[in-house]
């Protein structure tokens, strides 16, 4: 067996991925037999059984985004200090969310102590970003 059918057998299909996040059996794909979720097999090479516990340790860029803006290339070699870059997006609208340059979900800013962090107001749904990823 070479190296590409290890790494197709080893790579989870789609239907396996959205079954996954639903928690529900799909139907099984011809000649495959039944893919039944199974916490207990998750490391075992071979099986036909998953869970999502091999993904656990993967890990991800996350990213939040303010807002977007164009500039000339003269105008990014005049800044300096105090600067201005009048962005996209209007005061008070939702920060992005991007995990691996993906939209995750939309936030509002919060203090959590003397850090920024991010408040979830709006998430993509499961089945939207397993549509996203092709």
């Amino acid at each position: 067996m070479d190296t590409i059918d290890i790494q197709e057998k080893s790579k989870p299909q789609p239907e396996e991925i959205k079954e996954l996040l639903d928690g529900t059996d799909m139907d099984a794909a011809p000649g495959s037999g039944s893919r039944e979720a199974s916490s207990g097999s998750a490391g075992q090479v071979g099986s036909a059984e998953r869970g999502l516990e091999f993904l656990y340790d993967v890990p991800l860029q996350i990213s939040v985004e303010v807002g977007r803006s164009k500039i000339l290339l003269k105008d990014l070699l005049k800044m300096g200090e105090g600067y201005v870059i009048e962005l996209d997006k209007l005061a008070g609208d939702p920060l992005d969310l991007y995990v691996n340059s993906r939209l995750i979900a939309k936030g509002e800013a919060v203090m959590v102590g003397d850090k920024f962090g991010i408040r979830l107001t709006d998430v993509v749904s499961p089945v939207d970003r397993i549509e996203q990823l092709g």
